[in-house]
């Protein structure tokens, strides 16, 4: 029997902060594998969401949001994230709205000196009054970036998720798969429960969190049947920032600890008794 062809590539996501980024690549693979917040920095690493429809197969990568220092020069470590376009096949580059930032113009004469073809989304449009203004601006990013497609979405509401997708197949190149077919993401089961610890700190403490609060699993198992016992650590900077998510009387890091154990035992189906530590780094 003659084997079928097969098709995969990787496709590069890249924009400033909160362009929605994340939302498109959770509605891409239909499943919450990058979380979501208005806050900046939400995303602190590289996320790659995976989908395959019978003989191709579709490596995103959510890349952190590119962060800039006072004079507009890129972060170094933010830099690092544009390195990840040069091995894909394609680059999609989301803007808001009808909006054109210093920003964007920054992060697009960094990634056109790849080579590399780009897709334009526009994302937000369902917030958007008065669609007539859509079509100057679309025509100001055809000469501006000259991408090989421009695609208003929604990525909230869907709205041309499966035209942008559409748009993808005729680029992935003839490779072998690289990754199972059911495999939608290559985070570790550690990661997306830290990751849901921070979304919910993210969610409860708003402004008030230290942008560089990171959530480490120490330890995650199943002592009795269809109950996982984890026990996580939040680590801030400084002491101060642990009055601020502990709370009076330790109720912050409770509700933290409760609207977490609610989505973690919607993501695995099961009891969790989940404890959770603030420690100041050391």
């Amino acid at each position: 029997m003659k084997k079928r062809k097969q098709y995969c590539g990787y496709i590069t996501i890249v924009g400033r902060p909160n362009v929605g980024k994340s939302t498109l690549i959770n509605e891409i693979i239909e499943n919450e594998i990058s979380i979501i917040s208005k806050k900046k920095n939400t995303t602190q690493k590289n996320i790659i969401g995976i989908k395959t429809k019978e003989s191709h197969q579709f490596i995103y990568i959510d890349t952190p949001g590119i962060y800039f220092n006072k004079r507009k020069n890129i972060q170094e470590k933010k830099d690092n994230n544009l390195k990840m376009i040069k091995s894909s096949i394609l680059t999609i580059f989301i803007v808001d709205r009808t909006i054109w930032k210093i920003e964007d113009e920054i992060i697009f004469n960094k990634i056109k000196k790849n080579k590399i073809p780009i897709i334009c989304v526009i994302n937000k449009i369902d917030i958007i009054p008065n669609k007539s203004i859509l079509l100057p601006h679309i025509n100001f990013l055809s000469r501006k970036i000259n991408p090989i497609e421009i695609i208003p979405v929604s990525a909230k509401k869907r709205e041309n998720i499966l035209l942008l997708e559409k748009k993808i197949y005729p680029y992935l190149p003839k490779n072998n798969h690289i990754f199972p077919k059911k495999c939608i993401t290559t985070n570790s089961l550690f990661f997306s429960i830290s990751e849901i610890i921070r979304q919910q700190l993210m969610f409860f403490l708003r402004d008030e969190l230290p942008s560089i609060t990171t959530v480490e699993i120490e330890s995650l198992e199943e002592k009795v049947k269809k109950i996982l016992y984890i026990r996580a650590i939040i680590y801030v900077k400084y002491e101060r920032q642990k009055k601020i998510i502990i709370g009076q009387k330790g109720e912050g890091v409770k509700k933290i600890s409760m609207l977490s154990r609610f989505k973690i035992e919607k993501k695995m189906n099961m009891k969790v008794h989940l404890v959770i530590w603030v420690k100041k780094k050391n």
